[in-house]
This record gives structure tokens, C-alpha cells and sequence, in this order.
């Protein structure tokens, strides 16, 4: 068991896990860090319970609590189960989450294809304009076409008939928000709002000054500083607070 990781990447969206490698790598040059990836095909349906019992599955093999990290329906998947127990998460980081947390760029993309009388590949199209900016024609293509595989292969709640919201979800564990300040799906609006619900001491919230709804990949090394410095103060917060147990504890005088 001493073999485990310290910290697990939740991925719910196999098509765009290349967005998270520049990340992971950085992040593993700090601690021991696994991926978790949960994947459905056509004939699935969208369900967060089956997600959630397989990630516990794996997890309560842990021995001891474990860092959660995740993108952003990853964070919710991770944000779901930090909430039904606690006690085997040790910290919980969320990467362009909303405080309604159901919100991810699919909304987006859904909302469009009602409202607007375009084709899927436009919508799709205008969608990697949005989430990454302007690259180059034969990147865009490429991109449109993991957002469709994304459609398809990934864990969302939403659909072409429906796309329901989330109310917060509040969690007493240490809690780091990360976003960008230029991300269309998740704006700092929707980042700022989670300020009442950050009720650990350890808790933070973090806005990056651009990249969009991937800012984690365009800027690793930035986004792996605020992680591991709000490890290093959960650790802190942790030993401190064992401290003040044994300072607290009452002393039986000798007879």
C-alpha cells in the first residue's frame, strides 16, 4: 500500500485527456500522481452514479486519504464523491468549475445547436474559437473533431433535449477553485461565487490571467505552483492542527 499515489487525476473525457498531459507531467515532477479515467460508449447512458461507484471502487483500496484533482466534469464527478466521503479525500482541486458546477463547455455547445440554425461541425468549429482561440486552419479541424468525439465518449449531464443546472455543492474539505479570467464557459463570475462555500482554512480560489477554458494546458507550470503550494498548506493545516490536539490534551498527574 506505501506504493500508492499521494494524489489521482480524475479524466471523464478520454477525447481531451492530451489537454491534461502538459499538467500532469509538471505536477509528477512533485508528488506521485495517477490518472482515473471513466469512459461510456454509444448505447450508455449519462450516469454519475455508475462513474461514482467505480471510482470508489478504486479508491477504497486506499489506506489513507488521497489529493483529487480534475477538469472540468471531472471536478464534478470528484466534487460528487468528495461530498459522499469525505473522510478518503484529502484535498480536492477543481479546474474550470463553476459554483454551478454542472455547467461545462457542452452546455455551451447545446444551447447553441437550439438557439442557432447551424450544423454540428459550425457550432463545433465556433466552440474550439472559443475554448482555445484562433489556431491554425488544419488544427482547427483536428479540434472539431475530438469536441465531436467528446460529444459522443464523455460524461456530461447535458443533451440536445436537456441541460440542467447544479446548485452548490459544499464540501468541508480543503478546496482550491482554479479558472481563467478569459474562459467562456466557466466566466469569473461563476469562480468569484464560490467564495461562501470555500469553509475549510486551507480553501482558495486562483484565476489565471488568460488561457481560457484550458488554461491548464497552455500554462502548466502556473497552474502546478498553486496546486502544490495549496498542498503544502493542507499538509501545514493538517500538522498544526494535530499539534493543537496534543497541546489541548489533558494530562493525568502522577499519583
Amino acid at each position: 500500500m506505501s506504493q500508492l499515489p499521494d494524489a489521482l487525476w480524475i479524466n471523464v473525457s478520454p477525447p481531451l485527456q492530451g489537454f491534461d498531459r502538459p499538467l500532469l507531467k509538471v505536477l509528477s515532477q512533485h508528488t506521485s500522481i495517477a490518472q482515473w479515467e471513466y469512459a461510456q460508449t454509444l448505447d450508455e447512458p449519462n450516469s454519475f452514479e455508475t462513474a461514482l461507484v467505480l471510482l470508489h471502487d478504486y479508491l477504497k483500496h486506499y489506506n489513507r486519504p488521497i489529493h483529487l484533482l480534475g477538469h472540468s466534469t471531472g471536478g464534478l464527478l470528484g466534487l460528487l464523491y468528495a461530498r459522499q466521503y469525505p473522510e478518503r479525500v484529502r484535498s480536492l482541486t477543481l479546474l474550470s468549475v463553476g459554483v454551478n458546477p454542472a455547467v461545462d463547455w457542452q452546455a455551451h455547445y447545446y444551447t447553441q445547436r437550439r438557439l442557432l440554425p447551424c450544423d454540428q461541425q459550425t457550432i463545433l468549429r465556433q466552440m474550439v474559437y472559443g475554448l482555445l482561440g484562433s489556431p491554425p486552419k488544419d488544427m482547427t479541424k483536428v479540434l472539431t473533431k475530438l469536441l465531436e468525439q467528446d460529444l459522443y465518449q464523455s460524461l456530461s449531464p447535458h443533451s440536445l433535449v436537456r441541460s440542467p443546472s447544479l446548485l452548490p455543492i459544499s464540501v468541508e474539505i480543503p478546496l482550491l477553485v482554479c479558472g481563467s479570467v478569459d474562459d467562456v464557459v466557466v466566466d469569473p463570475h461563476q469562480l468569484r461565487s464560490w467564495q461562501p462555500h470555500l469553509h475549510h482554512p486551507a480553501s482558495r480560489l486562483w484565476v489565471c490571467s488568460s488561457g481560457r477554458y484550458f488554461f491548464h494546458y497552455f500554462y502548466p507550470e502556473q497552474v502546478s505552483e498553486q496546486i502544490t503550494q495549496f498542498w503544502h498548506t493542507v499538509l501545514w493545516s493538517r500538522h498544526s492542527s494535530s499539534h493543537q490536539m496534543l497541546v489541548d490534551a489533558p494530562v493525568n498527574a502522577g499519583t
